[in-house]
């Protein structure tokens, strides 16, 4: 080509990079036109309208049922190890006098009581927990919750809302993450979705307008931590904290903060490096406010019947079935095999902790005919010589054909008795989930187990009646007084 040829080619060039075809600018400028996804926006105004929107009486009902099953597990962790570790530490914070410490004397700020209170929730393996997306939503949101309604002085009602709230904001945090993504990248889905769950509620019970939630969410999101490390805790202290405490304080602190004042980033959830982009690659922001007021995770969750890791109560409910209706005892069993999705069978292998130890447990069952509170926190029960010889015959086996999305925590159990006969039974529901629920008296027979231990029959009898009447609660604070013992 001639100079001057070449010259017209590169201007040609030089236009076309300056002026690009029509379509393309027609195509670029809807694209700058285009409405924002504004995530943060919708889901802050929803949390505006929320604290004042009538539930659906399913709804209210699954909420009380949440509260009183997580009062449970609160009251009775407060005498485990870590609900003792987080008496001690918060007795040495002081602070000003904001909310109760349940079953302690201890009065202190909102956001130290909700950490306690979230230590207690998770001492053990006693709170609900959500299949698809492995969420522990109780043990954050509700000690936030009734820290924040003791010093907010809010109703009973407006507990019930905020505790949905928090639900829903807990779970969609991890719908929006993707809670595979999530454990595929060494963090917990527990830990990551609690201070979520926290702020929810913390933030209804504030009051805090549109602008003042949008705050709190990038607060939150500044807090989101967790990781899967908590598999090798053998006393179950850092992981009630990563599931519980640890969320509970982050939201408490963000709903305060911006009650406060404090400014910051209004679209943490969809603006430039937003939080979704750093969680997770690969993203779905509209999980964050798809069908908000209709489909209520609270409803969701699942209420454990045993005080046992998750994995652990399919099996559990299947093989107590068994031996209820072959007689099964020490004797006459020679062999039991128990099959779980892959995921659950890892957590739950001859752990240390004896409540995440699947092979104690079915020992357990064998020998006692149930599994209790106080079998499942026992270390000295797990050394008993009859307890190491019938585990001997357990074997666990991680099923990659129980790995099914529609019964993410399903259990067969096959066994083999001394005659020769094998037996079988499959619980693809374990009792307490959305599909094979629990009723009211169900719920509050396992919180008067487990609070009566703790704090009589008096106050557990009258904590149960407060909860049942939750939406004509005048005030919290007479609830958390009586769980303070005031």
């Amino acid at each position: 080509m001639k100079r001057r040829q070449i010259l017209q080619s590169i201007g040609g060039l030089m236009a076309a990079a300056a002026f690009p075809p029509l379509g393309a600018v027609r195509a670029q400028a809807q694209e700058s036109a285009a409405p924002s996804p504004d995530v943060t926006g919708r889901l802050a105004r929803y949390m505006v309208t929320a604290r004042d929107r009538e539930l659906p009486p399913e709804v209210v009902l699954a909420a009380k049922h949440r509260i009183l099953d997580t009062l449970g597990a609160i009251v009775s962790g407060a005498q485990l190890k870590p609900g003792e570790m987080a008496i001690r530490y918060v007795r040495a914070q002081g602070g000003n006098a904001e909310a109760s410490v349940p079953a302690t004397d201890i009065r202190t700020t909102a956001i130290n009581a909700a950490f306690a209170a979230g230590m207690f929730a998770h001492a053990d393996e006693t709170d609900d927990f959500e299949p698809f997306t492995k969420a522990h939503p109780g043990s954050a949101t509700v000690p936030a919750a009734m820290s924040m309604a003791e010093r907010e002085d809010r109703t009973g009602e407006e507990l019930l809302r905020a505790v949905t709230l928090g639900y829903d904001l807990c779970c969609r945090l991890l719908m929006a993450l993707g809670p595979d993504h999530v454990r595929a990248t060494h963090r917990s889905a527990e830990g990551v979705s609690s201070t979520f769950g926290a702020v929810g509620a913390a933030a209804s019970l504030a009051r805090l307008d549109e602008k003042g939630m949008r705050y709190a969410l990038s607060y939150a999101a500044q807090q989101v931590s967790g990781i899967w490390s908590w598999e090798r805790d053998l006393e179950h202290v850092e992981k009630a904290f990563d599931f519980a405490g640890m969320g509970a304080r982050n939201g408490v602190t963000a709903a305060i903060m911006a009650q406060s004042g404090f400014t910051g980033v209004p679209d943490v959830l969809d603006g430039e490096h937003n939080a979704l982009q750093a969680l997770s690659r690969e993203p779905r922001p509209e999980e964050m406010v798809a069908r908000l007021g209709t489909r209520f995770f609270i409803t969701e969750s699942a209420i454990k019947v045993f005080s046992v890791g998750y994995p652990i109560q399919a099996p559990l409910d299947a093989f107590l079935a068994l031996r209820r209706q072959y007689t099964l005892t020490v004797n006459n069993v020679a062999r039991i095999v128990a099959r779980l999705p892959e995921d659950g069978a890892r957590i739950v292998d001859n752990r240390a902790m004896p409540d995440v130890n699947l092979q104690y447990a079915l020992a357990v069952a064998l020998i006692d005919g149930t599994m209790g509170f106080e079998a499942s926190h026992s270390y000295e029960r797990m050394q008993d010589s009859q307890v190491q010889s019938v585990k001997q015959r357990i074997e666990l086996v991680a099923d990659r054909a129980l790995m099914d999305p529609a019964a993410p925590r399903s259990g067969r159990v096959d066994v083999t008795l001394r005659d020769g006969r094998t037996v079988t039974q499959f619980t693809k529901f374990p009792p307490g989930t959305k599909e094979n629920p629990l009723d009211t008296a169900q719920v509050t027979a396992k919180a008067r187990e487990l609070m009566l231990p703790v704090i009589g029959a008096g106050r557990t009898d009258a904590i149960i009646e407060r909860v049942d009447g939750l939406d004509k609660l005048r005030s919290v604070r007479e609830l958390a007084g009586l769980l303070a013992g005031n």
